[in-house]
């Protein structure tokens, strides 16, 4: 017996195991062997592959699809390509100091594309030659890649195009992802399997009225500790206002916001339509009956009003009067003629803009933003992107008028962040945010501080040697470990600068210039 004689399914199954580069020269073998890699071959190869794509490829779509309707050679062809420019492009970075960003950029035109295979240089062993560059300039150009994915979402909503609730919060994660699992795509499939658990537990929840139909889920979520926060004292932890996080925590780690956004997702995946509630200090979600029936599935006469219900998953499965939350908000001092407001459907970008504000609060409570070279952090998610994601809402969304032009007052720490950590961001800079100060004195001044940026990043980086009269100035040594004096945190110096070499905006900020020695004195980069 020969190969040719194999059966087609063990032949297939052998062809699987064929490296995607030798595919062509065994179809040339015989008619049998090239009908054999085309088109199942190619598609396992894309699955097996590539794991992230662009969303415009709408590769779930084509998944869905016979293998026949898609051109699967061509699809894997393209991927190989930009795979390869973009592993070219990331050696080019850590070949020269020069020109990264725009070697960058060529990376980021590949969008979620270019994922996977700066996953793979992420994940480099570590006896690489240059294992923490390629760990590092990886990472750089992978954030920049979950941060344009996650601004374009809340540019749709401030277009007032349609953006579902949980992606526009899951954006947020996509600041503070690295290599971890989480991105805009997962969180949709963890709540996709969240609902089909359900579903799978409560064979009869299609039969169920609206009002059990909500009770069941919240309860589920509760017990999954999917919804709430452990603690009152962890109530203010940051990783609380991620819907990804809470989605993969093994302790309840939401707050009332994300509770609720993950109980009118779920809801929305088992049939039933429920929206978050602009209440005042707390959110709530708003059950609402199909049209013609109330919230126990029994029919309505003609003409009656559509009911509701009022629940919160943060805390219980069970359902709150209207006249409880009309009552507190009275003792508010809101007038009645105002409860409607704040007991009605609260939009999305609101939603998204009271997540940011969240992020902030947790940040200032654990006095992680005080300093952004010597503050202590958390783990994760790590306060720098956390922070940068809040400014970037608040100056895509704000609160006005968005067809007036954008708050100022959001762009001075903005720029600080951009120069400090997040330097392959220039072109989202570029993209979307310069346009939103047409005509104004801060459109010029940002497209100056980009220029500056851009032709720093082109010049050959200066050897500066220690001479002695250098290092008189500089007391303590890289490696050294100390406690602050003030702060009394524990930390290891990493790097120092003769004299602070801060943005002018961070040394005004923090009243460098009020020191005893002020800016002409030491500084040290610290861990």
């Amino acid at each position: 017996m020969t190969l040719h004689d194999l059966p087609t399914e063990i032949l297939y199954q052998i062809f699987l195991s064929v490296p995607p580069a030798s595919i062509p020269t065994l179809q040339q073998v015989c008619r049998k062997f090239n009908d054999l890699s085309q088109p199942l071959l190619w598609r396992h190869h894309c699955q097996s592959n590539y794991h992230h794509w662009r969303p415009e490829h709408e590769i779930h779509t084509k998944y869905a699809q016979s293998a026949a309707q898609v051109n699967w050679k061509q699809l894997f062809r393209t991927r190989h390509l930009g795979d390869r420019a973009v592993s070219q492009e990331l050696e080019s970075i850590l070949a020269s100091q020069t020109g990264r960003i725009e070697k960058a950029e060529r990376i980021l035109a590949y969008g979620y594309d270019a994922k996977d295979t700066l996953l793979r240089h992420l994940d480099v062993s570590d006896d690489a030659e240059d294992v923490l560059a390629r760990r590092y300039y990886s990472d750089a150009v992978l954030g920049a890649v979950h941060r344009t994915r996650a601004i374009e979402e809340w540019i749709k909503l401030r277009e007032g195009q349609p953006v579902s609730l949980e992606q526009a919060l899951a954006a947020f994660d996509q600041f503070v992802l690295h290599d971890r699992d989480g991105d805009l795509e997962e969180t949709c499939a963890s709540l996709d399997y969240v609902a089909e658990s359900i579903r799978l537990q409560n064979p009869e929840i299609s039969k169920a009225s609206p009002q059990k139909k909500a009770q069941l889920i919240a309860g589920y979520l509760l017990n999954k500790k999917l919804t709430g926060v452990e603690a009152d004292s962890q109530y203010h932890n940051l990783q609380n206002s991620f819907i990804g996080l809470a989605l993969r925590s093994s302790e309840r780690a939401a707050l009332p916001l994300i509770s609720v956004a993950i109980f009118c997702a779920v809801s929305k995946r088992l049939g039933l339509v429920a929206e978050p509630c602009g209440f005042p200090f707390h959110i709530y979600a708003i059950v609402i009956a199909p049209e013609g029936h109330d919230v126990d599935g029994r029919p309505l006469q003609d003409g009656s009003e559509t009911q509701r219900i009022y629940m919160d998953p943060f805390r219980s499965d069970t359902v709150i009067s209207k006249s409880d939350l009309e009552a507190q908000l009275k003792a508010m001092g809101i007038a009645s003629i105002d409860h409607e407001e704040y007991l009605s459907i609260a939009s999305t970008a609101d939603m998204v803009r009271r997540t940011a504000m969240n992020i902030i609060k947790a940040i200032q409570s654990t006095g992680q933003i005080h300093d952004i070279n010597v503050s202590a952090e958390t783990a994760y998610p790590e306060s720098h992107g956390a922070l940068y994601s809040a400014l970037w809402v608040l100056l895509l969304l704000p609160e006005e008028n968005p067809a007036r032009p954008a708050s100022a007052r959001y762009l001075r720490y903005m720029l600080d962040h951009v120069e400090q950590q997040f330097l392959m961001d220039i072109s989202m800079i570029e993209k979307f945010a310069i346009p939103l100060f047409e005509g104004s004195q801060n459109q010029e001044q940002l497209r100056e501080t980009i220029r500056v940026i851009r032709a720093g990043d082109l010049m050959p980086k200066t050897v500066k040697p220690r001479d002695r009269e250098t290092l008189r100035s500089v007391h303590f040594k890289v490696g050294q470990v100390f406690q602050h004096r003030r702060y009394d945190y524990q930390g290891v110096i990493t790097g120092w600068d003769v004299e602070c070499a801060a943005a002018e905006s961070w040394m005004s900020q923090m009243g460098v210039d009020r020191l005893s020695r002020g800016r002409h004195q030491s500084f040290y980069h610290v861990l």
